[in-house]
């Protein structure tokens, strides 16, 4: 068993569905020559050929569009969006086609697609190439909202997106592709979509979050525990559709929960989770629901970008805000 940082654990599933379905087919700015701008696809053309993994021209309308007519057709497509700040010209081919093909065609044609792209702030990128969007996305119907946390996660989470009949967006934290390693089986079996992960058990508190925040979050619960608190910890994985049974289930447990994602605060998905437990699990809770998130503003260069995303001690004092309710 390998140990894997996240971004070799991406290259990985993709090698293991390349090698084990001809169907699927990669494309992308830079993914075949290059391997992609943090090296995702890394020599995957040359082992699989530049037919199977295409370098596209910067035009990300085309190649969502693409992707919709090779999935249409029966392909399975893995497109990748160099930075999620480049998104935004491909929403048309997304909203409008990929996530309703199966609606439109009453289920004739299916959208077996997945849009791969790094995202989030931690690495000192320009202004483009920090964002966390990932609320826009789960707001669509039809489509399915993946967040890894981690190289085992990243592995079969896209295994299991590149498999699902329906268009799954992946965002893939860049601040975790190389930050640690993990051992991962490259043996080709998926997680469950769909799912949360209750990464940590405890009795006084929930967190709930996702991608690369759930470090900070493990490790504010790690800081609670020394003061004998101990907390559940939940990794949201699939923010849609959501497995809000799990919250749920936790938060009756334990009575206080808080949610944490480096999104901005307005709209954030942490949000729509706060309205689930306000909506079912009111009599569990004990404490407000406490967010500790992300500003709302454009997220800043390197000098404040650490001020912007959620830290340790943020997280801590929205615990102990809610450990303090009566």
């Amino acid at each position: 068993m390998a140990e894997l940082n996240l971004v070799e654990a991406v290259n990985a599933a993709l090698a293991y569905e390349l090698a084990h379905d001809a169907c699927v087919v990669l494309l992308g700015e830079d993914i075949g020559v290059n391997g992609g701008v943090f090296r995702a696809t890394l020599g995957l053309q040359a082992r699989f050929g530049a037919e199977r993994v295409l370098d596209t021209p910067l035009a990300e309308t085309a190649i969502a569009g693409a992707a919709i007519g090779m999935a249409a057709e029966g392909l399975k497509p893995v497109a990748e969006i160099q930075f999620t700040g480049f998104i935004y010209p491909a929403l048309d081919q997304i909203v409008n086609h990929a996530s309703r093909l199966r609606h439109r065609t009453r289920g004739r044609l299916t959208c077996p697609m997945v849009l791969r792209s790094p995202y989030g702030a931690g690495i000192h990128a320009p202004e483009h190439h920090s964002e966390s969007p990932e609320a826009l996305f789960a707001h669509v119907p039809g489509l399915r909202m993946v967040i890894p946390s981690s190289p085992s996660r990243a592995y079969g989470l896209l295994l299991a997106a590149i498999r699902d009949p329906d268009p799954v967006i992946f965002f893939e934290p860049t601040r975790l592709y190389r930050l640690f390693r993990q051992e991962v089986d490259d043996n080709g079996a998926a997680l469950p979509l769909d799912a949360c992960f209750v990464v940590r058990e405890g009795g006084d508190m929930t967190f709930v979050s996702w991608g690369a925040m759930l470090r900070e979050t493990l490790d504010a619960a790690d800081i609670l525990a020394g003061e004998g608190v101990t907390a559940d910890v939940i990794d949201v994985a699939t923010l849609k559709p959501l497995d809000m049974a799990t919250i749920l289930e936790s938060v009756a447990k334990t009575g206080r929960c808080v949610i944490v994602h480096e999104a901005a605060r307005s709209g954030g998905f942490g949000a729509e989770i706060a309205a689930g437990l306000v909506e079912h699990g009111l009599s569990s809770l004990l404490a407000p629901v406490q967010r500790v998130t992300g500003y709302d503003v454009v997220v800043p260069l390197a000098r404040l970008e650490y001020q912007y995303l959620p830290s340790v001690e943020r997280i801590l004092a929205a615990a102990r805000a809610a450990l303090e309710f009566k």
